[in-house]
């Protein structure tokens, strides 16, 4: 998990992501579905118009535990 170093790091989407791995960990499958759905908005908020097509890929840190999840939940 991560570390009080990680914990101070100034991004929304990095303390949803502390988070969500708390949620997993925990077996908690509804909380870590919320919180996936949270992370998502956090990192694609502000980032493009009527044509903005997504390009993002996600850290293989994120995609780890989105697959997690994917796993709890089935």
């Amino acid at each position: 998990i991560m570390d009080e170093t990680s914990l101070n790091k100034n991004r929304l989407s990095d303390r949803i992501l502390y988070a969500l791995k708390l949620a997993i960990e925990q077996k908690d499958g509804q909380c870590a579905g919320f919180l996936a759905q949270t992370l998502e908005l956090a990192l694609t908020r502000n980032a493009g118009g009527k044509d903005f097509t997504e390009r993002r890929t996600y850290s293989p840190e994120i995609e780890a535990e989105l697959a997690k999840l994917d796993n709890l939940t089935k």
